[in-house]
């Protein structure tokens, strides 16, 4: 009997021993070099879901705003925006807009609706001796348009910065000031305000008239509402 029939067997559990453990040790190898990798696509998985949350909190509100504006319709704007926002966003004001009865700083909110008057309308809401309280319940009410309007000033927290008795100076308005005037929208307010940083400070109401789109009309209506 020779050596190796001798010793086969033990020969053979040894060999059997060694595959075992060379196995083993290279399934741990490639489980460490594997985590790395694992830990890389985790980090990258919790960075999206982390853009993703920050993507939600960016809230966008649709709000309708129709009547004396350039062009009317439902516009989306961000959730921290105010009237005059919109305002902008949908074209500005037309000549005939009157937002002495509109909150422009106020902010809105999903679904809001918002109405421009023109003169008439609000002339039509003055008439009568309680002011103030008709004034802002047919904004409230939407007028001849039959919708209850988001925009109005609804209490003496919620006014514009100009009190409806004072008058609009010429020479120290900003363009929100000037554009509660009747008949004096976004682009003559501007016009007004590049006007008197051209040529100095009005003298005289009747000056506005040497603003560009500002004729007798114009100024017919607002006479009684500007002071130098």
């Amino acid at each position: 009997m020779t050596f190796t029939y001798r010793y086969r067997k033990q020969i053979i559990v040894f060999s059997f021993l060694i595959m075992i453990v060379c196995g083993g040790g290279a399934f741990l190898f490639m489980t460490l070099k594997a985590e790395p990798v694992e830990a890389k696509q985790i980090l990258k998985v919790e960075k999206k879901e982390e853009k993703e949350e920050k993507r939600v909190d960016i809230k966008t509100y649709k709000v309708d705003i129709k009547g004396e504006i350039i062009n009317p319709g439902i516009y989306t704007l961000n959730k921290d925006s105010r009237v005059i926002d919109v305002i902008t966003e949908a074209g500005g004001l037309t000549e005939f807009a009157d937002t002495s009865v509109i909150n422009l700083s106020k902010k809105i909110t999903d679904e809001m609706v918002i109405i421009i008057y023109n003169y008439e309308e609000v002339k039509e809401f003055a008439k009568t001796k309680e002011r103030e309280a008709i004034l802002q319940q047919n904004c409230m009410e939407g007028g001849n348009y039959e919708l209850k309007n988001d925009a109005c000033i609804e209490n003496k927290e919620d006014t514009i910065s100009l009190p409806t008795n004072s008058k609009v100076s010429l020479n120290t308005a900003t363009k929100e000031e000037l554009m509660t005037l009747p008949g004096i929208g976004e682009s003559k307010a501007i016009a007004i305000i590049e006007y008197r940083e051209q040529n100095g400070l009005f003298e005289k109401i009747e000056d506005i008239k040497n603003v560009s789109g500002i004729g007798e009309n114009v100024f017919a209506k607002i006479q009684e509402n500007i002071t130098t």
